[in-house]
């Protein structure tokens, strides 16, 4: 399990923006004071599925549907060859405690703190 390091993109010109390529599980670190950016890119021959799941969301309130589970993490589905991002603040509440990327072995991830 490898933590992926967020990439200051806070700058003034152009910045140092390294590529990690994603083993069978790696962490990244939640900043809710931060705006970040997951951009995963799948450079395999097959269809992958991104997991991102926090080992501290259970469930959350939502207006109209009660509580809902966000304990099964939030699934990325990532097409052969292509690539996909989230601003993660607009999925928090699956990115509580320890974020867990799973599924997704292979792909090459970059997570920006702006």
């Amino acid at each position: 399990m490898a933590a992926i390091a967020s990439i200051d993109a806070n700058v003034i010109g152009d910045f140092s923006a390294p590529l990690t390529t994603l083993t069978s599980s790696d962490t990244i670190t939640f900043a809710p004071n931060r705006v970040q950016l997951l951009v995963v890119r799948n450079p395999t021959g097959g269809i992958l599925t991104l997991k991102i799941d926090g080992d501290g969301g259970t469930s959350v309130a939502v207006p109209g549907l009660g509580n809902v589970s966000v304990s099964g993490g939030y699934d990325i589905v990532i097409g052969a060859g292509l690539s996909r991002a989230v601003r993660l603040s607009s999925i928090g509440a699956y990115c509580q405690g320890v974020v867990t990327l799973t599924g997704a072995a292979s792909c090459i991830a970059q997570l920006f703190n702006i």
